[in-house]
């Protein structure tokens, strides 16, 4: 099933558009919302898989809020402006409805909802290769190989990735992440867990991970950290 939520400032659109919604046996509607604030708040509580969003709403409009999320699910905009469609479309919009649309036109687009979603056919990663972290309102698939490290921040930890510029913020213990991470990962301080393939070299009592990232070696975890170096060290 798809959760999705429906948002639209104006009662009949939103209506319809809810009408629609049920009468797609692989769509579940998880929130009908009239504005992208309303949105918002549900997103902050449930997991959602798509949005089907109005552009032209008061406060803030529907593209206005799509930019705004840090990850955003899968959206598809209705409206019936058309000169929205190309911005629409910047945005990685899954599809366009012009109202007014009928049921073939929104049938369309959930079935394109349901091609992104789909699974890979031939899916190499074994679920002992993976994790699955709560983001904000999504649950997101992490390969544990994609990881480079992870950055305790209060409750929450920072997981940053090879294949993304930004990082992953879960609501999780580092004890817990310690628990789900193979060998080839050490805490090397209280705030830091490494992977240790992704050391690019060992300056004092610092890790560089690269030109940008120096993380400190804690006391209480130097020992372990330096008898890893030590078996691998091939100097004098």
């Amino acid at each position: 099933m798809i959760r999705c939520i429906a948002i639209d400032d104006e009662p009949l659109a939103l209506q319809q558009l809810v009408a629609y919604i049920h009468k797609v046996t692989f769509l579940e509607l998880v929130a009908q919302c009239q504005s992208a604030i309303e949105a918002r708040q549900v997103l902050e509580k449930e997991t959602v898989d798509a949005i089907f969003c109005d552009i032209n709403m008061p406060d803030l409009n529907g593209m206005d809020f799509v930019k705004s999320l840090a990850v955003p699910p899968l959206v598809v905009f209705t409206t019936a402006y058309a000169e929205f469609a190309v911005e629409g479309f910047k945005v990685n919009a899954v599809d366009y409805l012009l109202k007014p649309f009928g049921l073939q036109e929104f049938l369309r687009a959930a079935n394109r909802l349901k091609e992104r979603l789909k699974p890979s056919v031939v899916d190499s990663e074994s679920a002992s290769d993976v994790l699955f972290l709560k983001t904000e309102y999504r649950i997101v698939k992490v390969a544990i190989s994609d990881i480079r490290y992870v950055e305790a921040m209060s409750e929450y930890l920072k997981v940053y990735l090879r294949t993304s510029t930004k990082p992953i913020i879960t609501l999780l213990s580092m004890k817990k992440m310690e628990e789900h991470l193979p060998s080839n990962f050490m805490r090397i301080h209280r705030s830091y867990i490494i992977n240790l393939s992704e050391i690019k070299e060992v300056n004092k009592c610092r890790v560089v991970m690269d030109e940008n990232t120096y993380l400190p070696i804690g006391d209480m975890y130097k020992e372990a950290f330096m008898r890893f170096l030590d078996d691998r060290f091939l100097g004098k």
